[in-house]
């Protein structure tokens, strides 16, 4: 029986980006006891998993993708969280766009690639 999803982020600087999921993000966490008080294991939260195609045409573009994982944080109000997040210490790479399945930004995370951070306008899936 599959009871969760666990997401992995590689970082070049494990401790920054650690640091910024419990400091800025304020996600619970546990230590894993195998390896020491410093690795944290993040209690991130409902989840919900979609599946894009790599190519295709959407309004009349084509697009195409390489095959790839990608992560993202949904919020309910993306300049409130964006606000508060900045407050806290977080970057933006990128502004607010509409994305065609909801509004996003790029989160800027030490050590790690970015996160986008975006506001569906789809049903979320999540709370089933």
């Amino acid at each position: 029986m599959i009871t969760s999803v666990h997401t992995l982020i590689y970082s070049d600087d494990p401790t920054a980006t650690r640091a910024f999921l419990r400091d800025v993000l304020q996600w619970p966490s546990v230590p894993d006891a195998g390896s020491g008080d410093d690795w944290l294991i993040f209690k991130t939260g409902p989840s919900e998993l979609g599946v894009h195609p790599t190519s295709g045409v959407w309004e009349g573009e084509e697009f195409s993708a390489p095959r790839h994982h990608q992560i993202a944080l949904m919020c309910d109000d993306l300049a409130v969280t964006m606000s508060e997040l900045e407050s806290r210490g977080a970057g933006f790479s990128s502004e607010s766009t509409d994305m065609g399945f909801g509004t996003g930004a790029m989160l800027q995370v030490p050590g790690a690639d970015d996160i986008l951070l975006y506001q569906p306008s789809h049903a979320p899936a999540f709370n089933l």
